[in-house]
């Protein structure tokens, strides 16, 4: 049986087959949350044979939504029409008869099984926001004794989940928790406002604050360190303009109120330089709170998602994980299953009869 992986975030949908098919694709549901089943509809057309869907979710945070119950019943409505849709085009074509696509939907908690739709919508808590903890989950095959770390670091957001003997062993199981805890930090390689990022910037004699505008983000400061690629196909970005480092000049300089001619590529790099820092040294701080609650010394750190590049620096800079083994995700699967990270896990965690059994309800 054919098991289909999805992970619906605000920003992005990811999916993956667990046999090494994951794609990830850019969608913002808080802009247009009604074509949501449209573009689930193309995801499944990239995975035709599937059976079931093991679903994880983020987007139900989005504000298009009153209230996050709100969201869950929206994202598993969608999700049971487009595989319904899936599987009206199959059956027409084969002369069979459709099935209820509910009943093949399987959501992950973080009581650390899946639950049908209809006990999905009762368990908003659990079920809101719980990819990391499939993640985390999936993950602790990896490093099945003493205690370890996952860093995994992605467009918007960065989990650093503590794991002892294979299991996950969060404080917080909620977002607002783990924000406490230093579990979850909104700060990410692609997607964060830089001015949440530092309040001012050394510019010339002096020090400069500032717009507290969206006309750039973290994307900008590693395109202009050459810590991601160029893309100029990509217009995912704070103006529309292209992720090239041409434009990443223009939209940092406009967070200085400035434009090209105002203040120097030098200039602009050296901001880009001092911000990567900073963020980078914020995010350390919840790696120190997180790693100092172990119960022993961290001996295995995986790291994981699309700025990977800094959780690395992060944990050789650490004192307590400078002398662990680092598990890289992207080299133990592939770049494509680890930016689709939460779905693959999702997707592999369904085939195991413990983790569905209580939840065919």
């Amino acid at each position: 049986m054919a098991i289909l992986g999805l992970d619906i975030g605000g920003a992005n949908i990811k999916a993956a087959d667990g046999s090494g098919h994951a794609i990830s694709r850019p969608f913002a549901i808080w802009q247009v949350p009604e074509r949501l089943p449209d573009e689930l509809t193309q995801v499944f057309q990239s995975f035709p044979h599937t059976d079931r869907i093991a679903l994880t979710m983020t987007a139900e945070l989005a504000d298009c939504f009153v209230t996050k119950s709100e969201g869950v019943r929206f994202i598993l409505e969608a999700v049971e029409s487009s595989l319904n849709r899936l599987d009206l085009a199959r059956n027409t074509a084969t002369s069979g008869n459709p099935t209820d696509g509910a009943d093949r939907i399987f959501v992950w908690t973080t009581d650390g099984h899946f639950v049908g739709p209809r006990l999905a919508r009762d368990y908003v808590r659990k079920v809101s926001a719980a990819n990391w903890h499939a993640l985390a989950t999936w993950c602790g095959d990896l490093i099945p004794a003493g205690s370890g770390l996952l860093v995994d670091i992605g467009t918007t957001t960065t989990d650093i989940i503590p794991l002892v003997a294979g299991k996950p062993v969060p404080v917080g199981l909620t977002d607002i928790g783990r924000l406490q805890s230093g579990e979850l930090s909104y700060s990410g390689v692609w997607r964060t406002p830089l001015c949440s990022v530092a309040h001012s910037v050394p510019f010339r004699e002096g020090y400069c604050t500032l717009a507290a505008e969206l006309f750039a983000t973290t994307l900008d400061i590693h395109l202009l360190l050459g810590l991601i690629p160029e893309d100029a196909h990509d217009l995912g970005t704070a103006d529309g303009r292209p992720a090239t480092k041409a434009a990443a000049y223009d939209r940092l300089a406009r967070m200085l109120c400035c434009d090209r001619h105002e203040i120097s590529y030098d200039e602009v790099l050296h901001i880009a330089k001092f911000l990567a820092d900073v963020q980078r040294h914020r995010l350390s701080g919840a790696l120190e709170r997180v790693a100092l609650r172990l119960p022993s010394k961290c001996e295995n750190v995986i790291v994981a998602g699309s700025g990977n590049f800094l959780a690395f620096q992060m944990v050789y800079e650490n004192r307590h994980t400078s002398s662990a083994r680092i598990v890289s995700l992207a080299e133990q699967t592939s770049p494509e299953i680890a930016s689709a990270a939460c779905a693959h896990a999702v997707a592999q965690l369904a085939t195991r009869p413990e983790m569905v059994a209580p939840a065919s309800t």
